[in-house]
């Protein structure tokens, strides 16, 4: 049967997701002349249930009862691979902008697309650039659009969480807005992180929306309260076997 997958990877699902990634890429680069919000979201989403779809695997969506229309939210989510994109993309089901790694603006056609989408990408070369890239993130998250963060700032190598970067719940303390914690569970297990090529293993996947988390002030108290009921009520959503920190020499 895994013989099978990786035979109907190659010659049919890859070359499906190919050509739906340059289109969608293509559609997302002309739509961002006329309308960056809707053409930044729907085609990436549309884009993303295909692709998990086509690669035939089980997905389970808990808690979007939690969010409310038109209010604007930081998501901060688990990181444990390239899957995960397509998971929140795909099954959220909010309009977003993702804040990004600023190296990502170079991938080929991906990269505009994700530019002209209006997604924010992370500019960490200094404090003026640090400071336009908050400025950018708090010019977004205006009309119930919202933002999502990985705040670990790279994929996991053993599927336990990493640490997390405090900048997203400073931008929330900042404009005062709930952060909603996301667990992402079994897309390791899809994907484990390695050098060079690596097939898709067939796996089921869980995105879980929990409940919101208010903001009750404003300061680096309040930040830190956020930042790790956040972190355990994510860690709490995993499985035992990726329970518990583990450093990740990429932070």
């Amino acid at each position: 049967m895994n013989i099978l997958y990786k035979v109907y990877q190659l010659f049919i699902a890859l070359p499906i997701i190919f050509v739906a990634t340059v289109l969608t890429s293509l559609i997302t680069i002309l739509g961002g002349f006329i309308n960056a919000h809707v053409f930044g979201y729907y085609p990436g989403r549309i884009w993303s249930k295909v692709v998990l779809r086509v690669l035939l695997l089980p997905i389970h969506v808990e808690g979007r009862e939690h969010l409310h229309p038109r209010q604007s939210y930081v998501f901060v989510a688990n990181h444990q691979g390239p899957v995960d994109i397509f998971l929140i993309y795909g099954y959220l089901g909010r309009n977003f902008k993702w804040m990004m790694k600023k190296a990502l603006r170079k991938m080929p056609l991906v990269g505009v697309a994700c530019e002209k989408a209006r997604h924010i990408f992370v500019d960490k070369s200094g404090p003026k650039a640090i400071k336009e890239t908050i400025d950018k993130a708090r010019a977004t998250l205006q009309n119930g659009t919202s933002l999502v963060v990985f705040p670990e700032g790279s994929r996991s190598f053993t599927g336990h969480m990493g640490l997390f970067r405090k900048g997203a719940f400073q931008l929330a303390d900042d404009l005062q807005l709930p952060v909603v914690p996301v667990t992402i569970d079994g897309s390791f297990d899809v994907l484990t992180r390695m050098a060079g090529f690596n097939f898709v293993h067939w796996h089921p996947l869980r995105l879980v929306i929990h409940e919101p988390i208010p903001p009750v002030g404003e300061g680096k108290e309040d930040i830190k309260h956020t930042m790790e009921e956040a972190y355990r009520v994510i860690m709490n959503s995993l499985p035992e076997r990726h329970q518990g920190y583990v450093k990740n020499e990429d932070q």
